[in-house]
């Protein structure tokens, strides 16, 4: 990767990933990442369990990223699939409005749709409102399954909530919904997946036939089968394409500034001006060091 070409991942939820991802990711050009709050793979049961979630989100997460270099920020909400819990749902609604304008935030996501039920509706609405509220970005979750009926569902739904589209990004796009979120004035974000979502080489194709405008690139690295590099891999695999490199720039970082930062906590000087690496740091009497000698800037071997 050419070392002038930086580059944000919008949307990849660390929690699920190691020190080596964020070693890699900052050799590859990673400068900025944001985490959505997310499902992880088994229903949370309590309430408490998502406020120790957010609070990881805002608090360790953070600090881990920039001990390699990277700037975190993340959305928060309530995820589509854990809405169907309407009681837990209920005491998560109430618990948002303490995180959702705290340091770092700068969005209300990812929230949407999955099986596109009532309860999911109810409380997609309700974080939309909340959005407005406290004039934040909203980052929508469009279903995997029947995703263009989804995808125009949602976006009908934040026009009855009178959202504008430059403060909404519709993720998870693919070459059946991109043309009607960008005709309708939305971020059009894709989630690049090795092997399902969308590829690299799809992806590269869509930005040839559509342009740069408004379309996002990001990894949504999770806990399965993903990769934290994805973001970095399709920007290779743009310009060796023929893709001017104005246009991957566009896609693989200047738009996802341009949609977050109108949260207001997102700026390129945050890693500009960086604070130098050093891991002898510690969040709460712990490091992300095992034993291992401390990395510090002046001998920072992913620089």
């Amino acid at each position: 990767m050419d070392k002038k070409l930086k580059l944000i991942d919008p949307h990849i939820h660390m929690t699920s990933r190691t020190t080596d991802d964020y070693e890699r990711m900052a050799k590859a050009g990673i400068v900025a990442i944001i985490e959505p709050s997310f499902w992880m793979g088994q229903p949370r049961t309590e309430v408490g369990s998502f406020k120790d979630y957010y609070n990881h989100l805002i608090g360790w997460e953070r600090f881990r990223a920039s001990q390699f270099g990277i700037k975190h920020y993340c959305t928060i909400g309530l995820n589509s699939k854990e809405a169907n819990n309407e009681p837990l749902a209920e005491a998560v609604m109430e618990l948002l409005p303490k995180y959702v304008c705290k340091e770092g935030v700068v969005g209300i996501g990812e929230i949407g749709y999955d099986d596109q039920t009532a309860a999911e509706d109810k409380y997609f609405r309700m974080q939309l409102e909340l959005s407005k509220l406290v004039t934040l970005p909203v980052q929508v979750h469009t279903p995997h399954r029947d995703k263009k009926a989804g995808t125009i569902r949602s976006m009908d739904v934040c026009e009855e909530h009178g959202l504008e589209p430059s403060m909404v990004i519709i993720d998870h796009n693919n070459e059946e919904t991109v043309e009607s979120v960008l005709d309708r004035g939305y971020w059009a974000a894709f989630t690049i997946y090795p092997r399902t979502k969308m590829g690299n080489e799809r992806m590269a194709a869509v930005v040839k036939k559509y342009g740069p405008e408004r379309i996002i690139v990001d990894s949504s690295a999770d806990w399965g089968v993903s990769d934290p590099l994805a973001v970095p891999k399709t920007a290779r695999l743009m310009l060796d394409m023929g893709i001017p490199e104005e246009h991957v720039h566009m896609v693989c970082y200047q738009n996802a500034l341009a949609a977050y930062s109108q949260s207001g906590q997102m700026k390129e000087s945050d890693w500009e001006d960086r604070i130098p690496i050093d891991q002898r740091r510690q969040f709460n009497e712990n490091s992300v060091l095992r034993g291992q000698d401390p990395l510090v800037e002046s001998d920072n071997i992913i620089s």
